[in-house]
């Protein structure tokens, strides 16, 4: 009694406080030497109750927690936390580190359906009825997972978790998914503006950049010489689920492509996807005839749109160019089809033409299919969602016997799933159809029965590998949303999920049926218990059954052939499956409703995301390295269009998809592009610090460089100061050679000074008398010397050369014998001598210059 009394008190230990004795639970699972009656459940049950404040910041813009459940069970990886229904997801958190649990967490809107279940555990003989089941549900996604969550006994949380589910995985209402709460933070312009610089494009035109205006007033009916884009679907009356805008031929009236409307299913008459440029073939799409009971049914403006189509060839003998009908359903299909009032052409009734069948089954066997490959690879996968060790995880080889990089469509490696065979199909027809469009010039109309789904397909794909524009990341969202989107692919029907109003609400489709026990199938799982349907509340939410994975088929397909041509593609595998999530989790508008028309009422483009603007956020987060390149992305090697040829369609399983649940240790294995990555990743640094060593290396040349310019601006400047100093030298010669002209040596000391030695003559008597001082300094000077001449020596410093005249500056710097208020002391010498010649020739000349013409010759 005691531990029901610590459950009972809130007082049970949490996760993180038994952490040996959970892990050792786990190894004994992993192991396969465990049950499930081994699990402790009460061990699961947390102190508290209350919402982790943690979880807020996890949960996106407008999302909010619905339901909580503590102490949950991830059967899957052996992994206990808190299990929360959101109006966005579930989301699974770990009980210790409060991290994300990637496989437990699913969007709501990605569950193709739930379901309760039970498991009986063995007891003792007579107390089986004492002996608790344990309460499981298993909750399986349109993304390949199969997850099943263990509950404690006891509770009411699997319950709660369950009806939350309920109501919030098919809402009623179209605008109670979670794309309208979220915003319009990844918003982009309409739609069908782009639609229109596609047609643009296909005519030879470039981008039209249509604007709101012209989409609304109809002013975009341009054309070329064979094609115009026609606005008579602009009010989707004609055929509510076709573009406001076709490409038709130029020489059909709008009259006769009404008429010709009436001859097809849905009003889905023939129309221009795609067109070749140089010859002028093009692929063509509709729905199939209405011929009648009696396959006699015919209608000359459907045949007149048809034969336009196919113009005249230049050059060639034939006036015109073959036509091919590809119907896309297996020929047996079409002949039902019949009883109806459905049916294929007739080649008798359209001139030059031949009607081929492809042979691709419907929506019922491609879902079909992919469930018995869910099924397969969660059975043999290392996450099964039985919990019990399987072959892999015993350490077993590669399941299916084989290498993944070579498995085909044989049955024995997938089983009986067929997945591979009907992804086979649709490659092989998209192959066919571009061969004919490229090598023989030839116009291919392709239909199925509504011309919704493998028409799609085909088409689609088949402009894939003819432009090489669709393989970009630009172009393939030009492709999506022309050929799938414009064109009325039904992806609420096919998803599941709600159109408008609540119109064909797929709860109304959706049944509730006991659970059928589906994991007992497997004989490993009877070893330590048994699953049971239950009688109460065992209800399992189905799918609608117009629910099929079409668009996923066509993404796997595309994912075929970017193994196939690495260098023809600007985006890689990661960026398909993340594109593909996005789809699936219905978090943007994009994909919501059945069409072009049903998104314009329920107001789509201005409430919702976009899809595509979140994901070009993703890229420019990180640039060219992002994950979404492909690395081998080489447009100069795949200029035209590729064709595969026959013997190399062998599709093989997309692991980034395929195998990321079931087995995530192969989902990477053998991957070239992810060690690529890695290398490039590496490089890339590489690159950088080369950089930063350029940089510092252009950083030194260019110091070295304004030194050496320097150093020479140096060299210029010590020139010309050397060439200064020589012109002063002959300049100082010249002075000298001058004052020595006048009985003077001039001498120059160490420091710089300029020192003069006058030399005089033996002085008279009377003269002794008048210059006494001269006689003192000369006598002074003799005493001091008797063997040199008389001299005095100066230093001198010019004040102001250009104020006096060349003799007066020569007299009063040189001369030792200039007082200093101007009076010469030596008046007999012969400087003042020249001086006063000077002066008087200056005079003469001053003299000269005042006389005037007008003086008289002769004095009177």
């Amino acid at each position: 009694m005691a531990p029901k009394q610590r459950r009972r008190s809130g007082r049970s230990t949490p996760l993180c406080e038994s952490d040996d004795s959970q892990l050792a639970e786990s190894e004994k699972m992993e192991d396969g030497t465990g049950s499930w009656d081994d699990i402790d459940w009460s061990k699961f049950e947390p102190f508290s109750r209350s919402v982790p404040e943690t979880v807020a910041d996890i949960l996106l813009e407008a999302e909010h927690v619905i339901v909580e459940g503590y102490g949950i069970f991830l059967v899957n990886t052996n992994e206990g936390g808190t299990l929360f229904v959101t109006n966005f997801r579930l989301l699974f958190l770990s009980e210790g580190s409060r991290d994300v649990i990637v496989f437990g967490t699913i969007p709501l809107a990605t569950i193709e359906k739930f379901n309760k279940m039970a498991m009986k555990l063995p007891s003792a003989p007579r107390l089986s009825e004492r002996t608790p089941s344990l309460r499981l549900l298993q909750v399986i996604g349109k993304d390949m997972r199969v997850i099943v969550f263990g509950f404690r006994p006891q509770t009411k949380q699997r319950r709660a978790v369950f009806d939350a589910l309920v109501g919030c995985t098919r809402p009623t209402r179209l605008r109670d998914l979670y794309a309208f709460a979220s915003g319009t933070r990844f918003n982009d312009t309409n739609p069908k503006m782009r639609l229109l610089d596609e047609y643009s494009r296909l005519l030879g035109m470039g981008f039209y950049h249509a604007s709101t205006t012209a989409v609304e007033d109809g002013s975009f009916t341009i054309s070329n010489e064979w094609w115009r884009i026609s606005g008579i679907n602009s009010n989707y009356k004609m055929c509510p689920t076709y573009p406001f805008a076709l490409l038709i031929p130029k020489c059909i009236s709008d009259e006769d492509v009404l008429q010709s409307s009436t001859f097809r299913a849905r009003s889905r008459f023939p129309v221009i996807s795609w067109c070749h440029p140089g010859t002028g073939a093009v692929i063509a799409r509709s729905s199939q005839p209405l011929i009648g009971l009696m396959m006699n049914m015919r209608s000359n403006a459907d045949e007149r749109l048809v034969g336009a189509l196919c113009t005249e060839l230049a050059g060639e003998k034939q006036p015109r160019r073959k036509l091919y009908i590809a119907d896309a359903r297996p020929r047996k299909n079409a002949l039902a089809n019949g009883a109806m009032g459905g049916g294929s052409e007739s080649s008798s009734n359209y001139f030059q033409s031949e009607v081929v069948f492809f042979g691709i089954e419907n929506i019922h066997a491609v879902r079909d299919s992919l469930s018995r490959l869910r099924d397969y690879l969660d059975t043999h996968g290392t996450t099964s969602s039985d919990g019990i060790s399987s072959f892999l995880r015993h350490g077993g080889w590669t399941w299916g016997g084989g290498n993944l990089s070579s498995m085909s469509a044989s049955v024995s490696t997938l089983g009986d799933s067929s997945w591979l065979t009907h992804v086979h199909s649709v490659l092989a027809g998209s192959a066919w159809i571009a061969a004919r469009v490229e090598l023989e010039s030839a116009t291919v109309l392709v239909h199925c029965s509504d011309g919704w789904d493998r028409t799609t397909q085909l088409v689609s794909l088949a402009s894939l590998l003819l432009d090489p524009y669709y393989r970009t990341f630009k172009g393939f969202q030009a492709l999506v949303e022309k050929d799938w989107l414009a064109f009325g692919h039904p992806f609420a029907d096919r998803f599941g999920m709600p159109t408008i109003s609540g119109r064909d609400n797929v709860l109304s489709e959706m049944t509730r049926q006991s659970s059928t026990g589906s994991f007992a199938s497997q004989p490993m799982r009877q070893a330590s218990g048994s699953f049971t349907s239950q009688a109460q509340n065992s209800s399992s939410m189905q799918t609608s059954p117009h629910y099929s994975p079409i668009f996923l088929q066509w993404v796997d397909c595309v994912s075929q052939l970017l193994r196939m041509y690495p260098f023809a593609f600007e985006f890689s595998s990661a960026f398909l499956v993340d594109f593909l999530d996005s789809v699936l989790s219905c978090r943007f508008g994009n994909f919501l409703c059945n069409s072009e028309k049903e998104r314009q009422e329920s107001g789509i483009f201005d409430s919702c995301g976009c899809l595509w603007e979140y994901l070009a956020e993703l890229r420019a987060s990180e640039g060219s390295s992002h994950v979404h390149y492909n690395l081998f992305y080489d447009p100069s090697k795949h200029k035209g269009p590729v064709l595969p040829p026959a013997a190399a369609l062998a599709p093989t399983l997309l692991p980034r998809f395929h195998l990321r649940w079931a087995c995530p240790s192969e989902a990477l294995v053998g991957e070239v592009e992810a060690q690529c990555r890695s290398m490039a990743k590496r490089i890339s640094e590489l690159q950088k610090e080369k950089g930063g060593a350029e940089q510092k290396a252009k950083n030194i040349a260019s110091t070295v460089e304004s030194l050496t310019a320097a150093l020479q601006n140096e060299k210029q400047i010590s020139s010309s100061a050397m060439n200064f100093a020589r012109r002063a030298s002959k300049e100082s010669a010249a002075i000298k050679r001058a004052v020595q002209s006048l009985g003077c040596k001039v001498r120059f000391s160490d420091n710089g000074n300029c020192i003069v030695d006058v030399e005089g003559k033996q002085m008279e008597t009377g003269q002794s008398n008048t210059h006494s001082p001269l006689k003192r300094e000369s006598d002074q000077t003799t005493s001091n010397d008797e063997e040199t001449d008389l001299g005095v020596s100066s230093t001198f410093m010019p004040e102001d050369a250009d104020s006096i005249h060349p003799a007066s500056w020569a007299c009063e710097s040189l001369c030792p014998l200039r007082s200093r208020d101007g009076v010469c002391r030596w008046p007999d010498a012969g400087c003042a001598q020249l001086g006063s010649q000077f002066i008087g020739l200056t005079a003469n000349f001053d003299a000269f210059d005042h006389l005037s013409i007008h003086d008289s010759y002769f004095p009177p």
